[in-house]
């Protein structure tokens, strides 16, 4: 399974992007994904997933209300939506696959997951 992630970039405060993350080797739709973040000096923070089926799930922390996410079967790519960005967003979003079936469940735990990307940088300026 390969996970590549594309759209990061350079960001000024109260912006939007979006990340991409195609899939190869394994169909999503077989496959909860989820995103996850790392700003320096922290550890790996869930940010949202999906379940096999396309159940959604987010986190609770301070970019719930500003993320969506969303999959397209037919790209075989998830997607992140990040709007009214911040300074503290500033991180490497990844995404990763969990090949375990955990029903409507999505883990937010790092070692649950099996493969990942390589990571877009995300920077937000003030």
């Amino acid at each position: 399974v390969q996970l590549i992630e594309s759209g990061g970039g350079l960001v000024q405060a109260g912006g939007s992007l979006r990340l991409s993350c195609a899939a190869s080797g394994r169909t999503v739709s077989t496959t909860a994904m989820g995103w996850f973040r790392q700003a320096p000096g922290k550890g790996r923070e869930f940010v949202a997933g999906f379940t096999w089926a396309g159940i959604s799930t987010y986190s609770t922390n301070s970019v719930k209300d500003r993320i969506s996410i969303s999959r397209d079967t037919a790209k075989n790519t998830v997607y992140l939506q990040i709007n009214s960005l911040k300074p503290e967003d500033t991180a490497v979003y990844y995404c990763a696959a969990d090949i375990s079936y955990r029903g409507t469940y999505v883990s937010q735990e790092p070692s649950d997951y099996d493969y990942w990307g390589q990571g877009a940088q995300v920077t937000v300026s003030s």
